[in-house]
């Protein structure tokens, strides 16, 4: 089981990042194929794709103007198996994809991906939606988005309220 690849460009829309890559996801090479977990599902039912990709076409994302990474690239069960120095390196790491490929808009897929991110102590508040205030970096907009993990306890009506407006916010056509 290894980790899996950064699907990365220049002049993205939006750069999706998870937490870490799921055992399954892992085991199959591809972004998002857990069991029940519902990117792809948001993705179409949010009119951000014209159709519903499947995991095994990830590597497609970045021509649609999207792009995938992770906080940590380590797979593990739960992203709790995570420890703090993974979490603190793995966000300097992204720090520095994002200010290199400086995408439209960095979707941090979690509230604690963007705690980790932005450098924020656990358990502080943060929203969905649109961050306040300026961006980890500079010109580049954060947006924090339900994990699309089937085990999330968010409803997967509220899950695509939030990327329906993560779509207007990064004026996708």
């Amino acid at each position: 089981m290894g980790e899996l690849p950064d699907y990365l460009d220049f002049n993205l829309k939006i750069l999706f990042v998870g937490y870490n890559p799921g055992e399954r996801s892992a085991s199959l090479g591809n972004h998002y194929a857990g069991r029940g977990n519902q990117f792809w599902r948001l993705l179409y039912d949010a009119g951000l794709t014209g159709r519903l990709y499947l995991p095994a076409e990830d590597r497609l994302l970045p021509a649609l103007g999207y792009g995938l990474t992770n906080l940590a690239a380590r797979p593990s069960r739960s992203s709790s198996d995570l420890s703090g120095p993974e979490k603190r390196e793995g966000a300097g790491e992204l720090r520095g994809k994002v200010s290199l490929y400086r995408p439209e808009v960095v979707c941090l897929l979690g509230k604690e991906v963007y705690r980790c991110y932005a450098g924020k102590k656990a358990g502080e508040p943060v929203q969905y939606g649109p961050a306040s205030g300026q961006g980890v970096c500079d010109g580049v907009k954060d947006f924090i988005a339900p994990n699309p993990s089937g085990r999330s306890t968010v409803p997967y009506s509220q899950k695509l309220f939030f990327f329906r407006m993560l779509k207007d916010m990064a004026s996708i056509l």
